[in-house]
């Protein structure tokens, strides 16, 4: 079964507008728990702009299913990986100025920073996922520094789609759809996220090397008209349908 990781990143944007303790970002993974997700993703930003430190502390005392730990390869995000040891952890690129993550890893250009950085990380037990793009250089350096994991940046694909633009987002998907391929056939277990809305995600979750979707901000933004619990259901059903 295709698996749905939910990220509860946008609970902790809506809390910290208040600078107080509610919504609660682990509240809001346990119901997305009980609603069928997989997985929950949290990523823990150098400015801690929506998940905090006590949020990681208090999601891994509490959650049942995997904890995929999304962060920048810093010395510091690092440590809190190392001491915390979650089941996955994800490398993101990070800037300050952006709103979201834009793009995927530089793999290629610092292989030899992340084969060393990576390998206490898989070391302590923890899964080793790299968030990048659809490009098979990339994914080949992926590979080479020992990475388990890619997942695949869907969110040009998503826009494309929102935007109208078919032809060219038809061009993306093709993308995805050979370098999906291609990474599986490399050994690597193969996810996707990024901008994946109702609308979207089908053509996504019908690819049979994808066995993991991980989707936030649609579901965070559906849940304020629908609840968390019928958003989640929804693109589950989707999902399932899609695959099958």
């Amino acid at each position: 079964m295709l698996r749905l990781g939910v990220n509860i990143d946008h609970v902790a944007t809506v809390r910290n507008a208040r600078g107080g303790a509610y919504p609660d970002p682990t509240r809001a993974a346990k119901l997305a728990e009980e609603a069928g997700a997989d997985g929950i993703t949290a990523h823990l930003r150098e400015d801690r702009r929506h998940i905090l430190d006590a949020d990681i502390d208090a999601l891994m005392d509490t959650l049942t299913v995997p904890l995929n730990f999304e962060m920048a390869a810093t010395k510091e995000m690092q440590a809190i990986a190392l001491r915390h040891k979650p089941h996955a952890v994800c490398l993101v690129p990070e800037k300050r100025e952006e709103r979201t993550t834009e793009g995927g890893l530089e793999v290629a250009r610092e292989e030899n920073q992340l084969a060393h950085y990576i390998a206490p990380l898989r070391e302590a037990g923890c899964r080793v996922s790299i968030f990048i793009a659809a490009d098979q250089q990339q994914i080949e350096a992926a590979n080479r520094i020992g990475a388990q994991v890619i997942e695949l940046h869907t969110g040009a694909y998503c826009d494309l789609h929102a935007e109208g633009h078919f032809a060219e987002r038809d061009i993306e998907f093709a993308r995805l759809r050979e370098m999906a391929t291609f990474a599986h056939s490399l050994g690597l277990e193969v996810h996707a996220g990024h901008g994946l809305t109702y609308d979207c995600v089908k053509p996504i979750a019908a690819l049979p090397e994808v066995v993991e979707l991980n989707i936030g901000h649609f579901l965070i933004g559906e849940a304020i008209f629908s609840g968390l619990d019928p958003a989640i259901r929804e693109m589950r059903r989707l999902m399932d349908e899609a695959r099958a």
